[in-house]
């Protein structure tokens, strides 16, 4: 498996590295990986959560505590609940999120495949985003896992990065690059 020099440059890349070896030599990635989704999801639904995680004024004990709280309710694996309360020791709940994106990359990388992250005006349906995921595979020549969130600001269409290529199809764009044909 390769390890790009991005992902063990950073902070969080480090740290998603060492879950990801552990998990890989424990034959856990699957729930490791599952656990992370999880976590991913109540950063995103949970404003509570997303406070914890962010606020500088939580001391060492208290986010521990809360953190072992939440790995129980949300049923992670107890690698997942270690490394958590690790990132609450070292007060580094905060690169949280990009430690999971680092964990996710570090998987495709391990499994041949590529991350892509589309992002819509809309949720895209299931049959959507197993047509994109087809279409993206037939350009790229390898798997892709599909990375997908909403921007109502993008007004339409998709914009899809893979790697270092961007594929921009919003109508924002769009109008954009109309105004300024119109300006001259």
């Amino acid at each position: 498996m390769e390890n790009s020099g991005g992902i063990q440059a950073s902070l969080a890349g480090r740290y998603a590295l060492a879950l990801f070896q552990l998990a890989r030599d424990n034959g856990q990635l699957d729930s490791v990986g599952g656990s992370l989704a999880s976590l991913k999801a109540a950063l995103a639904e949970v404003p509570d959560f997303r406070a914890l995680v962010s606020s500088p004024l939580v001391g060492r004990d208290a986010a521990t505590k809360a953190i072992a709280g939440i790995a129980a309710s949300l049923q992670l694996d107890p690698l997942t609940g270690n490394f958590l309360g690790v990132l609450a020791g070292n007060r580094r709940l905060g690169k949280l999120a990009d430690m999971i994106r680092a964990f996710e990359t570090l998987v495709s990388g391990h499994k041949g495949e590529t991350r892509a992250e589309v992002t819509s005006a809309f949720p895209l349906s299931a049959e959507q985003t197993a047509a994109l995921s087809q279409q993206l595979r037939t350009r790229v020549g390898r798997e892709v896992a599909l990375d997908t969130r909403v921007d109502p600001a993008i007004m339409g269409g998709l914009v899809v990065k893979i790697g270092s290529q961007m594929i921009d199809s919003s109508i924002r764009t769009r109008l954009n690059t109309l105004a300024q044909a119109m300006k001259g």
